[in-house]
């Protein structure tokens, strides 16, 4: 099911009809990794998915934020 969920959101980001629509369909392919990644680890009992998931967490935030500033202002450093 997540793996079809990402499939959704590459569909949506590669054929958005609207910027804001890429931005939230490449936001929703992070978290959707981060769950593939959780699911991953727990069923091999291994922590190392659980860190490369919090990594992937925490660029796809700042990612999100700097793409949506981008768009808002046409400048990422203020």
């Amino acid at each position: 099911m997540v793996a079809l969920a990402m499939l959704f959101s590459l569909y949506r980001l590669l054929a958005g009809p609207s910027v804001p629509d890429r931005i939230l369909a490449l936001d929703t392919l992070y978290i959707n990794t981060i769950a593939a990644l959780i699911l991953f680890g727990m069923q091999l009992r291994s922590s190392i998915y659980f860190e490369a998931a919090l990594v992937i967490a925490m660029l796809g935030f700042v990612g999100t934020v700097m793409l949506s500033k981008y768009v808002l202002r046409r400048d990422i450093v203020e």
